[in-house]
């Protein structure tokens, strides 16, 4: 790449030519404030006016987010002007910004906060009448409060870059502007899909999850036997709302806390993995040798499910009719657990930590509940787990590591581990559908075609005389390209894993926050290995299981001899299955 000579500050540096002047800032050491295009990419590039700087050749102050270096440029970042004008930029969001910081779910990660002390912004310099708000509350999943919007459009753009969808857009004109679905909508009432990666962009609170932990306060409070389960992704991740590392596998500490918080029972929900696996490859392998409808497509990302149902309605028979592995330990806890223990499945409140707002919807379709009850009955992120550790003054990076509860359910094999990263549940799916079919073990280094973070990843795989072809897709603009195949009938695949984040869920919506400026210690490139990293924790406890195929995991096969009979049997329908319905399309 050609390089090109400028000068920050009055000192002399050689960049690549084609940065505009935030980057080639960020590469010679020095930070500009901004609430923008470095820090995620994604954004309505210039809006905020946050990042001006003086440059020569320029008239005037420029947004430095989108203006280009040039061969000579000379860069002011502190000169008076500059500074003044950045906080007074600033002082004009803060003028339109509902201020109850206090009561703020983003208070501690809120980025206009931290430019406002950064820039050195003054309360209440300006003030005036604020933007009309609109509070959006009417999904399981995800609040929207306009009042807290600086009108950045990272959400915007992170639906369309993630899914190709364009679910919120700038709504209204002139002051009255907002960020919204079509028409100012609920998202209950337009084709969200409830994935939560705008909540993971927005920079203040203005797009949060729906928090469930009075929930769980108040079943504790009634005296229900309220157990926990973990989905995989969580453990790479939640040592970060703790100062650790990105990918620091914290699986011990988590279970410490939990016990320490209250719960009767600490359960992992990968054991449901493994149950998952066993129900969906004796589906996969029932389809492919009795003609059934092919490729199957896995049904674990509730954000996939929803987009499916929205978007693709003809295709729901091609989904598997597996429930995903949290509702399935939730069905097996009220039946068989509590059946084992001699506890009333009324009685008993099954919480899920997930990495994901979807599941938040997720727990309340009725079609995923048995004799009347709910399979899971409330639903944590990880960012939520982490409030609970902070209230109850748990100190988290010195807690001994514990043990999961496995009596009767609860233990779990490596396959299960690798359902929270894109290609995890291929990887999985496959070791035991190869078994089923071979009677013999694959060879686990033959799989690696499915593991990474290419949008598309495709793979042939010889099982017992037969080619099966298989691909992985994740984010709904690349599930979208597999999609269209089917519908033109090009596809040759048998089986599909698809998953509605970016990254699988070690990138979900409820996952911690990725944000550059809180984190100082991590490497430049964060913004892109921050997947790799928790994923790598997750293929590196997979690694260290002695058992790595679900079908040999001594629990699960338990289960089946006492209570469920056999993958797929009658009882395990009505237990494990469901099934999926078209869902009205919404016009923009």
């Amino acid at each position: 790449m050609a390089k090109i000579n400028i000068k920050i500050e009055g000192i002399p540096f050689e960049v690549d030519a084609g940065l505009t002047i935030l980057e080639a800032a960020k590469q010679c050491g020095f930070e500009i404030p901004s609430l923008c295009a470095y820090n995620h990419g994604e954004c309505s590039k210039g809006s905020c006016r946050v990042c001006l700087v003086e440059a020569t050749g320029a008239r005037g102050l420029v947004a430095s987010c989108v203006y280009p270096v040039a061969d000579g440029m000379e860069i002011t970042i502190s000169s008076p002007k500059a500074t003044a004008a950045r906080r007074s930029s600033v002082e004009l969001l803060l003028s339109n910004h509902n201020k109850n910081c206090q009561q703020c779910d983003k208070n501690g990660k809120c980025e206009l906060l931290h430019v406002a002390k950064v820039t050195g912004a003054r309360d209440d310099m300006y003030q005036g009448e604020q933007t009309p708000t609109t509070l959006d509350r009417l999904t399981p999943s995800i609040v929207r409060d306009t009042s807290k919007c600086i009108l950045c459009g990272r959400c915007v753009e992170r639906c369309k870059n993630a899914h190709g969808l364009g679910i919120l857009g700038f709504e209204k004109r002139g002051f009255n502007t907002i960020v919204a679905p079509a028409e100012n909508r609920s998202f209950a009432t337009s084709p969200c899909i409830l994935c939560g990666q705008c909540v993971s962009v927005c920079p203040t609170g203005a797009l949060m999850e729906v928090s469930e932990i009075d929930k769980v306060d108040a079943a504790m409070k009634a005296g229900k036997y309220v157990v926990v389960q973990t989905a995989p992704a969580v453990r790479a991740a939640l040592g970060e709302e703790f100062g650790m590392p990105i990918g620091s596998l914290v699986t011990g500490k988590m279970v410490a806390a939990l016990k320490r918080l209250g719960f009767k029972k600490v359960f992992d929900t990968n054991f449901a993995a493994d149950l998952t696996i066993m129900e969906e490859a004796t589906e996969l392998l029932s389809r492919i040798q009795n003609g059934g409808k092919l490729p199957m497509i896995t049904s674990c990302s509730p954000g996939w499910v929803n987009y499916a149902e929205y978007n693709y309605g003809e295709f729901l028979p091609h989904l598997s009719s597996c429930k995903s592995p949290h509702e399935m330990f939730g069905a097996i806890l009220k039946s068989y657990y509590c059946e084992k223990n001699g506890i009333d499945p009324k009685d008993m409140f099954v919480v899920s930590i997930m990495p994901c707002t979807a599941k938040k919807y997720e727990k309340e379709r009725p079609e995923l509940s048995v004799n009347g009850l709910a399979d899971v009955d409330a639903v944590l992120t990880t960012r939520e787990l982490g409030k609970l550790i902070k209230r109850s003054g748990i100190n988290f990076v010195k807690l001994p590591d514990a043990e999961f509860d496995n009596d009767v359910v609860g233990d779990y094999t490596g396959a299960g581990v690798i359902f929270g990263t894109t290609g995890g549940v291929m990887e999985a799916a496959l070791r035991t559908a190869a078994y089923k079919l071979t009677g013999e073990e694959i060879d686990r280094s033959a799989l690696q075609e499915v593991r990474g973070l290419q949008g598309i990843k495709e793979a042939s795989y010889n099982l017992g005389g037969k080619e099966i072809k298989v691909a992985v897709a994740h984010g709904m603009k690349n599930a979208k390209v597999l999609l269209d195949q089917i519908a033109s009938g090009t596809s040759e695949y048998h089986f599909i894993e698809i998953m509605g984040c970016p990254g699988g869920c070690v990138a979900g919506g409820g996952q911690p926050y990725v944000q550059p400026c809180f984190l100082p210690n991590e490497d430049a490139d964060i913004l892109d290995t921050f997947k790799a990293k928790r994923a790598a924790a997750l293929y590196q406890e997979d690694e260290s299981k002695l058992l790595r195929c679900s079908h040999k995991n001594p629990q699960i096969a338990k289960l089946y001899e006492e209570y469920l009979g056999e993958p797929n049997s009658h009882k395990a329908h009505e237990l494990l299955h469901t099934h999926y319905t078209a869902k009205e399309k919404f016009s923009k």
